[in-house]
């Protein structure tokens, strides 16, 4: 016999889920070693249940959080004997991860002498093995090449850590003492929302807590409903193109058909691009995502997003194609590319269904990692930049929030203290503030991108490489609103010409006092530039927001 919730006993026990989620995100915050993860917060947090729903979530990673249920899906398979103590472990994309750098870890919640959820932390970690510094390696053409791949494992075995197992897998990254800290750190987060839920069970007993999980599920679903029944029917397309695969394929596309039928959302990608032979295809658990997060984006933003708003969504693939690699091909820029790609075809398609809730593009991610010594200590050192963050689009409500990122991040990393970045490395922000006239034009404007000047401080030769978009495509407009403005990077050397930067090169040699000049791209604008009000374009000009010469290096 099923229990009954009341409403208010359910909306304590969802706001406590949420509070649990939310105190792992700060536990992860304070205890983890790397700045990818304490200043940047490039990790996510869940819980899950056994058949691998969604249950809640914090404000962290939208791209994380999506793939989540297939990752627990893959533990769930292959461990029958999951006891008390146990913690595990996976990375590997075709064992529900999404790419190499992001390890996730998984503590079960047990009550009663039963098993009821996970609580999850996937975090990116500074370096995962692999050909090249920093987890992403633009010129593999297998998985081999990018770094440690992680299958579902126990890390912990009844409350006791596998210290061999520990050991093999900090040998096969660069930065092992960032590696250990931060895997101990996900680890700790994880047994924290343990404790938390087992004290939830206490207080208000098992067959409430699973009633109340119910009940939230089916609200969510209700509400998401609801929300879609508005739409107009039909069939509809987007595509979007990623600039190149790095190995000379121009203008792979993304295509998104997308058919609405009552409060039924299918989204069908299986006319995408064939699969590449470089690290820009997706695996299937990150295109899960991708979809989701277009999904989510366009709902109301007060309807919790788990397993339950979600029911209204169908995601067709097809395998072999750029969005479902086969098994072996490099995936690791997929968590930003494909992922962007598919956010905005979907979101095009689905523009013209919901015209009154599609914003336009954000722009894209081009990442840059810089390995050397610091003079100061003389370590060895790996940063990644997450600094000059790019704009974000505009929407029915507003312009484009500037420096916010990317659509898969939608403003959960953060660009961390320069200050902090400065005393822990050896670099110097010589300039770095909004880059005026790159957000597109339109109704509302698109967010802006960021003009940042970076000086190398090293007494040696450094070594960079980077991974990314968008310096052919920038981010869309919509409803007539112009494209954002393209990324456009550049390395100053003395004596010689500035030479632009590929989104996708290796071996980048940084001489002492080079100047990286980093414009990154703005977003694309909603509805018509000529319907701008006066007042709107009095203001960008009085704040310097569209002075197109400062485009320009």
């Amino acid at each position: 016999m099923s229990t009954a919730v009341d409403p208010i006993t359910r909306s304590v026990i969802q706001h406590r889920l949420s509070s649990i989620v939310a105190e792992m995100g700060e536990a992860m915050l304070r205890t983890s070693y790397s700045q990818i993860l304490n200043s940047s917060r490039d990790f996510s947090i869940a819980i899950c249940d056994t058949r691998a729903r969604l249950v809640a979530q914090a404000d962290h990673i939208p791209v994380h959080v999506g793939a989540l249920p297939w990752a627990v899906r893959a533990v769930e398979a292959r461990f029958a004997d999951i006891v008390p103590g146990d913690v595990m472990l996976l990375n590997d994309p075709y064992h529900g991860g999404s790419h190499l750098p992001d390890l996730t870890a998984f503590v079960p919640v047990f009550a009663d002498g039963r098993r009821f959820f996970w609580t999850v932390v996937r975090a990116h970690q500074s370096d995962i093995g692999g050909a090249t510094h920093g987890g992403y390696n633009p010129e593999a053409t297998e998985i081999w090449q990018e770094g440690l791949r992680i299958p579902p494992l126990r890390l912990h075995e009844g409350g006791r850590a596998r210290d061999d197992l520990l050991d093999m897998l900090a040998l096969n990254v660069r930065n092992a003492r960032d590696f250990r800290g931060d895997l101990a750190a996900m680890v700790g987060a994880a047994h924290l929302g343990q404790r938390r839920l087992e004290r939830l069970f206490a207080e208000f007993g098992t067959a409430v807590v699973e009633a109340a999980v119910e009940a939230i599920l089916d609200a969510a679903e209700q509400q998401a409903r609801a929300v879609v029944a508005g739409w107009a029917d039909g069939v509809f397309h987007g595509e979007a193109f990623l600039d190149d695969d790095g190995r000379g394929r121009e203008n792979l596309r993304i295509a998104a058909t997308v058919t609405k039928r009552g409060s039924d959302i299918e989204v069908d990608l299986s006319d995408s691009d064939p699969q590449a032979d470089s690290f820009v295809n997706s695996s299937h658990a990150n295109t899960q995502a991708a979809v989701a997060m277009a999904f989510a984006y366009l709902i109301d933003p007060a309807t919790p997003k788990n397993d339950g708003a979600l029911r209204p969504l169908k995601v067709v693939a097809k395998q072999g194609t750029i969005v479902w690699a086969d098994p072996g091909r490099p995936v690791t820029l997929c968590t930003s590319h494909p992922s962007n790609e598919i956010v905005e075809a979907v979101i095009k398609a689905l523009a013209g269904c919901c015209p009154d809730r599609a914003m336009a593009g954000w722009s894209r991610r081009f990442r840059l990692a810089i390995k050397g010594e610091d003079p100061r200590s003389h370590r060895g050192f790996i940063w990644h930049m997450f600094q000059a963050r790019p704009g974000g689009g505009a929407s029915p409500g507003g312009d484009g929030w500037s420096s916010i990122g990317e659509w898969h991040t939608a403003g959960g990393i953060k660009f961390g203290s320069i200050e902090v970045a400065e005393v822990r490395f050896p670099l110097h922000f010589r300039r770095h503030e909004f880059r005026p006239g790159s957000g597109g034009r339109g109704r509302h404007r698109g967010g802006l991108g960021v003009a940042l000047d970076l000086v190398v401080e090293t007494e040696r030769p450094a070594l960079a490489n980077t991974a990314g978009d968008g310096v052919r495509h920038g981010a869309c407009g919509l409803h007539g609103g112009e494209d954002g403005a393209p990324h456009d990077y550049r390395l100053v050397s003395a004596g010689r010409p500035p030479r632009v930067l590929k989104t996708k090169e290796a071996g980048i040699v940084l001489a002492p006092g080079d100047v990286l000049e980093i414009r990154s791209g703005g977003g694309g604008g909603w509805g018509p530039p000529a319907e701008r009000t006066a007042a709107a374009q009095r203001r960008d000009v009085e704040q310097g927001l569209v002075d197109a010469g400062a485009q320009e290096h």
